[in-house]
């Protein structure tokens, strides 16, 4: 259920009309990066985890409806940078006021420039927000991104919040007006803030590495392979011990050799870690198993029937009670 509040979130200002940037802000109105990829693809991922992770879906529910509220923003933005283009589209049955709009060669041509960097918002939208990216890719939802697993879930939108964090940061600078500066700022810092959000939900959840439920085979779990020659890095990725599961890394200076003596890595042996086929086949059972029951029992009917929301318990529950006081 939602419910509208016709106020924004943020209180979004503008000092004048600029198409030019608002062509660009577009971006984050129907962009890949945007606000509405971020609302549908929170949106979708809670339906997964409703009965089996309530805290998180509560989560992505609040989360993805803030992101529809700073859709709400962007639109709002973007319609007030476009004042002036709106209202002399409108003037289709006298020429005068537009005539007097582009009085001078000068005032013409910027006219044609600005339509020509969005024609949208000239000829089709009549001078309203589109829902495309800045060059006028209408958006798709091919841009969510979903495994239906809730760790792998998180990671995928720590990546979007970070893609949209950047997008605000590049948007920062190409305006000089301070007011639309202060809107893009708040809708940064929502993305940090949601950055953090997500990353604490997937801590909470144990284990939480890999992704998924089978583990990794291995043989090749703390492998680094140098696969390019010059000068060679090292870091905590390929020396030391690998930062989730505490395995030495293994450094392959020379993959070609290493997999010509394994027979293609197929005899490759299982080195730096106490992890073994017996052990990884034993954790695999032991994390489906938990997986599966946490899921069937979050998601087992109550009285025969299975309910979205707690209407038909309360129900029962009140049948109960009535009952009991007969």
């Amino acid at each position: 259920m939602f419910h509208h509040v016709k106020e924004l979130q943020f209180n979004a200002r503008v000092s004048k009309p600029d198409v030019r940037f608002a062509k660009l802000l577009l971006e984050q109105f129907g962009g890949p990066n945007g606000e509405l990829k971020a609302a549908m693809q929170y949106f979708v991922q809670a339906f997964g985890c409703r009965k089996a992770y309530p805290a998180e879906y509560d989560m992505l529910m609040d989360i993805a409806t803030e992101e529809f509220s700073h859709l709400e923003i962007v639109g709002a933005t973007i319609q007030m940078l476009l004042t002036g283009v709106n209202g002399e589209l409108k003037n289709a049955a006298d020429e005068s006021d537009l005539t007097k709009m582009l009085d001078g060669t000068a005032a013409k041509e910027t006219y044609i420039n600005d339509a020509m960097i969005n024609p949208h918002f000239f000829l089709v939208s009549g001078g309203t927000p589109t829902l495309t990216d800045s060059v006028g890719n209408p958006w798709s939802a091919s841009y969510i991104m979903g495994m239906g697993d809730l760790t792998a879930d998180l990671r995928l939108n720590v990546g979007a919040e970070t893609s949209a964090k950047m997008v605000y940061e590049n948007l920062l600078k190409f305006t000089d007006d301070v007011y639309v500066k202060e809107s893009l700022r708040y809708l940064m810092t929502r993305e940090v803030a949601h950055f953090q959000m997500f990353q604490a939900a997937l801590e909470n959840i144990k284990p939480n590495f890999p992704p998924g439920i089978l583990q990794s085979d291995p043989r090749y779990s703390n492998k680094y392979f140098n696969m390019s020659k010059g000068n060679d890095f090292k870091g905590p990725w390929n020396e030391g011990k690998s930062p989730e599961m505490g395995e030495d890394w293994q450094f392959i200076d020379n993959p070609q050799q290493r997999v010509e003596d394994t027979n293609g890595l197929l005899d490759e042996e299982a080195k730096g870690t106490d992890r073994t086929e017996k052990s990884v086949q034993k954790d695999n059972k032991t994390l489906s198993k938990e997986r599966k029951e946490k899921v069937e029992k979050a998601n087992k009917p109550e009285n025969g029937v299975m309910s979205w929301s707690v209407y038909e318990e309360q129900v029962e529950a009140q049948k109960n009670n009535d009952n009991k006081n007969k």
